[in-house]
């Protein structure tokens, strides 16, 4: 049996690399984990926060609530009490269209481009 190297994945991740994933400032980052109870990244012997892949899709469904569809904190907060895993997945097939879209839309400009040339 042939040999298959794994993808390694990380298991955490700094509050820069989350803040850069979301663009958004480290300190929102910081302000979110005082108004949700749900997100509690761990922190090192250091102090520093680490965040975890679990804590990073709790981060972005506060991030589809608060930033993209307009919700209060406390609104938010009380919708992902009411229907958690509900909206976890809600935000995951969001997230997942949102990214076949701008496939497609990239697929597009190319093949624009392409037949521009073709066509001088």
């Amino acid at each position: 049996m042939p040999y298959k190297e794994h993808d390694i994945e990380k298991q955490y991740f700094t509050i820069g690399e989350v803040a850069a994933q979301f663009d958004v400032a480290p300190s929102l980052i910081r302000f979110w984990e005082t108004e949700f109870d749900d997100l509690k990244p761990r922190k090192s012997k250091k102090g520093n926060r680490l965040y975890s892949p679990q804590d990073i899709e709790i981060f972005r469904t506060i991030y589809h609530l608060v930033k993209e569809r307009g919700y209060t904190i406390p609104g938010a907060r009380d919708l992902m009490k009411q229907r958690g895993p509900q909206l976890k997945e809600k935000v995951d097939v969001i997230h997942s269209l949102e990214k076949v879209r701008n496939f497609l839309v990239g697929l597009r400009k190319e093949l624009d481009a392409t037949s521009k040339n073709l066509n001088s």
